[in-house]
This record gives C-alpha cells, sequence and structure tokens, in this order.
C-alpha cells in the first residue's frame, strides 16, 4: 500500500504573512515540517504542494521534493487534489505522524484530537472537535464547544490539522461544493460533516503547535532553540 504524505504550502497565508517560509532555526518552516514528515516510517514519500516558485525554490535549497500547484484553491486538501492527478498512491495524508486508514476499508478520512484546558478552548484559533458513536466527527468549531450550560465541568478536544483521504475520498470531496457551515466557520472538513461523509477521529496525547500568529512562530523558534 503506498501512502503519501503530503504538506500544502500556501505562501499567500493571511494571519501569518508568508508562514511557510518563515525562519525556524536556520530552515524555512515548510522544510522544518517535512523533515519531520519523513521521520514517519509508515509513509512511502512526502512531497510539499506550493503555490508558489519562491517556495519550490526554497524547498529545493534544501533538499526537499516540492510540486507546483494552483495559488487558487480554497483550503490544503483542495490542493492535495492536484497532487492526486500528477501521483498516485493508495492513501494520502494531509500534513498541517501516522496514516491511520489501515485500520479498515470502510473508514475513508481520519484525523486526530486532543484533550485541551479550558483556557485553551477560549482560543479562536484552536479548532475544537465533538466525537459521536464509533469515534465519528459531529462537529468542528472554533468556539468552546459542546458549551457546559450547567458548569459540570466537561472535557474538550483540539482538532489536530492531519488528515487521511483514501484517493476516493479526496475526490469526492474536492467534487463537492462549498457548504454554508464550511464558509461560516472557515474550517473544510466542515464540508465533509455537511455532506454526511464521516471523519473518523482518532484520540492521541501528542499536542503539536499550530503556526498561525507570530506568537506561535516564537514558541516553535524557542523548541527548536532548546534542542540546539
Amino acid at each position: 500500500m503506498k501512502i503519501l504524505g503530503v504538506i500544502p504550502a500556501r505562501l499567500a497565508s493571511t494571519r501569518l504573512p508568508r508562514k511557510v517560509l518563515r525562519d525556524i532555526a536556520g530552515k524555512p518552516l515548510v522544510v522544518r515540517v517535512y523533515e519531520a514528515a519523513m521521520r514517519c516510517s509508515a509513509l512511502s514519500g512526502v512531497v510539499i504542494a506550493a503555490d508558489d516558485e519562491e517556495v519550490i525554490a526554497a524547498c529545493r535549497a534544501h533538499g526537499a521534493p516540492a510540486m507546483m500547484t494552483s495559488p487558487d484553491h480554497q483550503s490544503g486538501s483542495d490542493r492535495l487534489y492536484e497532487v492526486v492527478q500528477a501521483q498516485f498512491a493508495d492513501i494520502y495524508v494531509n500534513i498541517q505522524g501516522d496514516p491511520f486508514l489501515e485500520r479498515g476499508a470502510e473508514i475513508q478520512v481520519t484525523t486526530l484530537k486532543v484533550a485541551i484546558s479550558d483556557q485553551e478552548a477560549q482560543d479562536p484559533n484552536v479548532v475544537k472537535v465533538i466525537t459521536g458513536a464509533g469515534d465519528r466527527a459531529v462537529y468542528f468549531s472554533r468556539l468552546p464547544i459542546p458549551y457546559d450550560r450547567d458548569g459540570r465541568g466537561v472535557q474538550r478536544y483540539k482538532h489536530l490539522g492531519l488528515y487521511a483521504y483514501r484517493r476516493e475520498a479526496l475526490i469526492t470531496f474536492h467534487d463537492l461544493a462549498a457548504t454554508p457551515l464550511q464558509m461560516t466557520e472557515c474550517l473544510e472538513q466542515l464540508k465533509l460533516v455537511e455532506n454526511g461523509i464521516p471523519i473518523h477521529v482518532f484520540e492521541t496525547g501528542h499536542d503539536t503547535v499550530g503556526v498561525d500568529t507570530e506568537h506561535d512562530l516564537e514558541r516553535v523558534r524557542a523548541i527548536f532553540d532548546a534542542r540546539s
């Protein structure tokens, strides 16, 4: 089974401009993500899907394979679909690690969640997820869901932006029109939820640092500085 890791690299990020090329201990952030992904033995390979020649050049300068994709894609998974047209795999992992789709053929899309504190749940940059029967996603939101009406205390979960798709599921995702909740929350995974396509969510004890703000970037830089 061929499992291809794909790192969508959009230069025109809005919350943190030029995020993928920001320096992390002497290398662009996207190259650091590539190096981390390459340590996953389950992946058959990793490719960076870029939208700008500057990103392509930076990747190649560090020996990271990259391919040009359209700058007009609305989401990372749409960018992933373009990779489908160029490189065959049985499973495509959208890396933002393990590919989880070997658990069963009935599982088409998977992602991860991790328990978080009440304080972290208040941050709209932290996407929360609720799951139901069979570990299937019920809803994703930037709000602290579920709402604890009676103040009894509730464990909330952060959604980690790593997806694994079977090839057919990724093609389906691309062909679906944008949906109201997807556009309202600005969360691509809600397109699947609104169309009744199950997303299986597995819990992990390993959190990640999403790089969406200058503060996030400094946190990551501090992690690498501590390693050196």
